[in-house]
């Protein structure tokens, strides 16, 4: 007998921090965790995080949003095919999205859902998520650079890094040209060989600006500049700033829909494909958008700003895809990132040791991040 969806529990955690994560669309001022914990009618047990960093309360509507539109509409599916219930409840909900504008949002829920619904799939085959996406993997590590490095303190972040075995860094941009290059020329100047810096301008600039800020950073080699642009603005603002800038234009986790990310990757303007998969699509979505950049020449860097559950899944992602890409590790100050998991994995010479347990590879311990506990709801037939 099928399994089917028989409770969805979640816990909302927040903690504060010393320092913010500052973007050039505003500040990040605590850190926010909303964890789903899924489980079937055999009592298979798997896990997800929802996306939630941005607007600082965000968290608080995406778990009301689960408690009275996403779990009523989960339970009591079948559960073995988690592509198929993320493309069902995408339908189910289509009329709630248009009816409330809570597109992001209720993508977020879904993507949080169909992770733990992966994750349980692969716990109850005693696979790491990775082999379930591709029973031939064998890679056990994944490129991975540090990222979140606000611009005033970025060298300091950057040492911390690379004593923590990083060998390639992100700084945000996009607070102005002054500052921005100095930032980027303070990183710069301390780089040793086989080190490597990107830029992340959130989406800062106007396309004058942008054009301005691409011949900068060119010259200063930079590895690639992320969201130079709105992410929806017109593919011929895009097309032109590719052909200025010598640095590999970088984006995608503020797009949602297939239709969005394979004209994304056609009109060849965007090197570095970037799918959040618990921004939209989950495992589900991700993956099929990983493998279509990957095949088309591009490489695939999967965007991700949370605890070490969306951390840790986005890596066995990128394991099970391959390609060039490299996994993005957060190095913010967040204590939640580190209190939910026994052992972070480490970073060795820049690259990130996948854990060899069932399903994302490891169990979250919300035991140990009690102090931080605000929510705790479950929800079932």
């Amino acid at each position: 007998m099928t399994a089917h969806l028989a409770r969805i529990e979640t816990f909302l955690l927040r903690a504060d921090v010393d320092e913010p994560v500052k973007t050039s669309f505003g500040s990040i001022p605590w850190r926010s965790v909303l964890l789903l914990r899924v489980e079937d009618s055999d009592g298979a047990q798997g896990w997800g995080e929802v996306w939630c960093h941005f607007p600082p309360y965000s968290a608080d509507n995406k778990r009301r949003l689960i408690e009275s539109v996403v779990a009523p509409t989960a339970l009591g599916l079948p559960c073995d095919r988690p592509d198929e219930v993320w493309a069902t409840l995408t339908r189910r909900t289509h009329r709630w999205v248009l009816q409330t504008g809570e597109t992001g949002p209720i993508a977020a829920c879904l993507a949080g859902l169909d992770l733990a619904l992966w994750d349980l799939a692969a716990r109850r085959r005693g696979l790491p998520l990775r082999a379930l996406l591709d029973p031939g993997c064998t890679t056990d590590a994944v490129p991975a650079y540090a990222s979140g490095l606000n611009p005033d303190t970025a060298v300091a972040t950057v040492d911390r890094a690379r004593e923590a075995g990083f060998t390639a860094f992100k700084v945000k941009v996009a607070f102005g040209p002054a500052q921005d290059l100095a930032a980027v020329d303070a990183v710069t100047a301390g780089l040793r060989d086989g080190e490597r810096l990107m830029v992340d301008a959130n989406q800062g600039w106007d396309l004058p600006q942008a054009r301005e800020a691409a011949a900068a950073l060119s010259d200063r080699g930079v590895g690639w500049i992320e969201e130079p642009l709105a992410a929806d603005s017109p593919p011929q603002d895009w097309a032109e700033l590719a052909e200025l800038s010598d640095a590999p234009l970088a984006g995608g986790e503020n797009l949602a829909g297939f239709d969005a990310f394979r004209d994304l990757i056609a009109r060849g303007s965007h090197q570095v494909v970037q799918p959040d998969l618990l921004k939209w699509g989950g495992v589900t979505g991700c993956a099929t958008v990983a493998r279509e950049a990957v095949a088309q020449g591009l490489s695939y860097c999967p965007h991700w700003l949370g605890s070490a559950v969306g951390l840790v899944a986005s890596a066995q992602v990128l394991a099970a895809v391959g390609g060039p890409g490299m996994l993005e590790h957060d190095v913010m100050d967040n204590p939640l990132r580190e209190a939910l998991i026994t052992a972070l994995p480490r970073v060795d010479r820049g690259r990130f040791t996948l854990p060899d347990g069932p399903g994302i590879g490891f169990t979250p311990c919300v035991e140990q991040a009690e102090r931080w506990l605000l929510h705790r709801d479950s929800f079932q037939l």
